[in-house]
């Protein structure tokens, strides 16, 4: 087991390799938190979205951008699209569970806003009824995805690929740089020395 448990950290280890030497992903993840922090800094909010581990990694960003990361400051406008289980119930029970994220983009998702869908595989058919939704109704997209991208690449507006096809490793990266991610929005909104 001492043996399995250093190939998984080897493993785990090499994937964040490969992301700190991409530099189209390390471009897309600055880009995608100009786009963000723009937003915010305009009035509009980021809504968030995954299955699974991703609904969970959805949830946790939210959370980092609503509360805090690091350091108080100000509350900064972020909805995770997984926790209303009455909505996701209703949704999955009256017309399809395919549209669960793509319908509370319809009710809440205005001109101006982002969306950032979290799918490992990049072909989570609700995820990509969410991204085509949000894109009809004047939201900026961005996808954190692994495996190619998937078919979400193409209605994203920024790409965040992680350079692997296992499952566990996409989701360590995700979740590193959606930490990253919210460290760049507040030095965007709040200043380059801000948490220093």
């Amino acid at each position: 087991m001492q043996d399995l448990t250093r190939k998984l950290l080897g493993n785990s280890i090499a994937t964040f390799q490969r992301v700190v030497a991409d530099d189209a992903l390390i471009s897309s993840l600055n880009s995608a938190a100009e786009l963000i922090a723009k937003a915010m800094g305009s009035g509009h909010k980021l809504l968030i979205a995954g299955n699974g581990g991703s609904a969970a990694d959805a949830q946790h960003l939210a959370a980092e951008f609503v509360v805090r990361l690091t350091v108080d400051r100000p509350a900064l406008r972020a909805v995770a699209l997984t926790t209303d289980s009455s909505i996701l119930t209703a949704i999955g029970n009256d017309y399809i569970y395919d549209s669960v994220f793509s319908r509370q983009i319809e009710a809440i998702g205005l001109p101006g806003d982002v969306f950032l869908a979290i799918s490992t595989s990049g072909n989570s058919r609700n995820m990509l009824n969410a991204c085509t939704v949000a894109r009809s109704l004047g939201l900026s997209t961005i996808g954190f995805t692994g495996n190619g991208g998937g078919q979400m690449s193409a209605l994203c507006d920024l790409n965040i690929v992680i350079p692997s096809d296992v499952t566990m490793n996409i989701q360590e990266c995700h979740l590193a740089l959606e930490h990253i991610l919210c460290t760049l929005v507040e030095r965007h909104i709040f200043g380059a020395d801000f948490g220093n």
